[in-house]
């Protein structure tokens, strides 16, 4: 059992910490939109914004171990966390354009399938380009 954990350590650390970053998107998202009024794209915003800082700090500490907070390690990963980030969140504000202001579709829904195809990019993109174990 043991050694089953070491393998897939990572893996099973990032969809604990990915269903937290989730479910901090979502509510938020839920918050703003449904509860505030706050419009559908600057409401995705937000809830984007936050949910990449508990991401970044989850990410690196517990899931891909990188404890360095030295500026040398700290400003590349947040400069290429925060690019990769960009990028799904362009395709999370896109589906919940397209989904809600464009098709009039529940917003929930939109919001729920966005974040599984966001969670598992960023995946990738974390263990192959951000927190890479070089060497």
């Amino acid at each position: 059992m043991k050694e089953l954990w070491e393998k897939y350590k990572p893996v099973c650390l990032y969809v604990f910490f990915g269903a937290v970053t989730t479910a901090v998107n979502i509510v938020t998202y839920a918050l703003c939109y449904e509860v505030w009024g706050v419009p559908n794209v600057p409401a995705n915003v937000i809830a984007w914004a936050l949910s990449v800082a508990v991401a970044y700090l989850t990410n690196k500490l517990w899931v891909f171990s990188s404890k360095s907070f030295a500026p040398a390690v700290v400003l590349p990963e947040i400069w290429k966390f925060v690019s990769c980030r960009l990028a799904t969140g362009a395709l999370d504000t896109a589906i919940m354009w397209v989904g809600v202001d464009l098709l009039h579709g529940p917003a929930t829904p939109y919001k729920i399938a966005a974040n599984v195809l966001v969670v598992v990019l960023n995946y990738v993109f974390s263990k192959l380009l951000i927190f890479r174990k070089d060497g």
